[in-house]
């Protein structure tokens, strides 16, 4: 098939990879602007760029796709089909009526679980035992388009949303390329509307911890708040962000109040949380200083029993 092909993160790139290796045309490529990023806010190409460029194909970054020209030039492509992973915007009607066979989603979540923009994130964050990818053709709506096809699999007690993002964005493309193998085959379903959830944009301050909760919320918190906002707190009057934690079976401690700190010694450091639970602490990182694992943040920190983290 002739594609155009819509991406922007890392996560798209192995889609777009998959494209050029099943012998697909891929007459351009679609992604989002260059970006400052850095201590120097040096401009940066997104990954898809990135890639796209090492393997010769052509390239179009506009800052604004609700206007005529950016619709004339999209159709001026004349593909089959536009395959979008993670663009980063919302295409309007026109976009989605191009091209013959129309545009075709993949979205990381079991839809219609999870529509929006951080399904991963919140899958975790929510407790979810499982996730996946769907393919899905576009529609106007966000992620309300008919189901092409699913794959689901199983999210480990202790997977991030980073490693949880990099294992779905290879079962995505292989899925895309299963779907456009299959796309005249297939027989589109409809999403059951009351059964749809949703996953929307993260905000800086959903990372900060709320000691009230469960342990076991904290640390799937801390698990889907990858890489952004984080998970955090204050100690000591600095920003303390966590990246690795787990709930304390059968604790024996008696909890004073939320958020103190019932143990600090060797690679122990035990915080009290909701409903007589207490977290294991065991990556952290201070404000100015790198991440570090628990030995060596007590070695160079002078912790007491009974302090707070608020």
């Amino acid at each position: 098939m002739k594609i155009v092909f819509m991406g922007t993160p890392l996560a798209a790139v192995p889609t777009l990879e998959n494209l050029l290796n099943d012998e697909h045309e891929v007459v351009a490529v679609w992604t989002q602007p260059d970006h400052p990023a850095g201590r120097g806010n040096k401009l940066t190409m997104p990954p898809v760029k990135e890639f796209a460029l090492e393997n010769g194909l052509q390239v179009f970054q506009p800052t604004r796709i609700k206007t005529t020209e950016s619709l004339e030039l999209f159709k001026s492509h004349k593909a089959d089909v536009a395959v979008v992973v993670a663009y980063g915007r919302i295409l309007p009607p026109g976009f989605l009526e191009a091209f013959p066979k129309g545009a075709i989603n993949v979205h990381f979540s079991l839809l219609p679980k999870y529509r929006g923009a951080a399904p991963v994130n919140w899958a975790i964050v929510n407790g979810e035992t499982k996730s996946g990818v769907t393919t899905m053709k576009m529609d106007a709506g966000l992620d309300t388009g008919d189901i092409l096809l699913q794959s689901e699999t199983e999210i480990d007690e202790e997977e991030n949303a980073i490693d949880l993002m990099a294992r779905l964005s290879f079962e995505g493309a292989n899925l895309l390329s299963e779907t456009l193998r299959k796309f005249d085959e297939i027989k589109p379903q409809k999403q059951i509307d009351a059964e749809a959830s949703y996953a929307p944009m993260l905000t800086k301050e959903e990372g900060r911890i709320n000691w009230e909760s469960h342990a076991a919320t904290i640390k799937n918190h801390i698990r889907g708040f990858q890489p952004f906002p984080t998970t955090f707190t204050t100690f000591q009057g600095k920003k303390l962000t966590i990246w690795k934690a787990r709930e304390v079976p059968n604790s024996k401690f008696q909890i004073p109040d939320f958020g103190v700190i019932l143990e600090a010694k060797g690679d122990e450091l035990l915080v009290s949380c909701g409903n007589e639970s207490v977290l294991r602490i065991e990556e952290l990182q201070i404000e100015g200083k790198k991440r570090m694992n628990m030995r060596d943040f007590l070695n160079g920190v002078k912790i007491s029993i009974g302090e707070r983290l608020s």
